[in-house]
């Protein structure tokens, strides 16, 4: 990977965790804002950095053959998948204790991680996917309260539709542009 490649890349990432770790660790109980407001302008924030990463660095990056996009991005010196930059941009905010999480979830994992957490995570998920609205619950981890939002993840791009659909490990393979590939999850501490 050279200079100029591994500066966008830490540009993004280092972006995404200020603007989340500032919203994180500004949230109290008491604030005024709702937890659906608060889910509300992550997800926007989540969206935004993950959309831009992915038709402004992924996209850019491998039509000029400058860096692979890879599973394996650590050991080819690429880039990460856009799946794998929100799921270390979340472990990054986690590392900075902030109180909420956010994580992505699919009825067609590509990773086993990626699955629902629990049946009643995927009857939720199967609402988001064929009604394409978010949901929201409350659910108790580790006896608090939560608020949890699954807002549905569409396929923004070629790069996620020709990546799920020619994987070796893809259930799926029929998704199109635009098609509800699973679900954001949001979650966050409402004592």
């Amino acid at each position: 990977m050279n200079g100029k490649t591994t500066a966008i890349c830490l540009g993004v990432a280092l972006l995404c965790v200020i603007v989340g770790g500032t919203v994180g660790l500004r949230m109290k109980a008491d604030d005024s804002l709702s937890a659906r407001t608060v889910a509300n302008y992550l997800h926007a924030v989540i969206e935004a950095d993950r959309t831009f990463y992915t038709r402004h660095v992924v996209e850019r990056m491998e039509a000029m053959l400058i860096v692979p996009v890879s599973e394996r991005w650590r050991e080819e010196q690429g880039l990460p998948l856009p799946v794998q930059f929100l799921r270390e941009s979340a472990e990054s905010l986690r590392a900075l204790d902030v109180p909420f999480r956010y994580r992505l979830v699919s009825l067609w994992p590509l990773n086993p991680d990626n699955a629902p957490v629990s049946p009643q995570e995927h009857t939720v998920l199967e609402q988001v996917v064929n009604k394409g609205d978010v949901v929201e619950t409350e659910v108790v981890i580790d006896g608090r309260r939560h608020f949890k939002a699954i807002y549905p993840d569409r396929a923004v791009s070629r790069a996620c539709v020709s990546c799920h659909n020619a994987h070796t490990d893809s259930p799926k393979r029929d998704f199109k542009l635009n098609d509800v590939m699973g679900g954001l999850v949001i979650q966050i501490p409402l004592e």
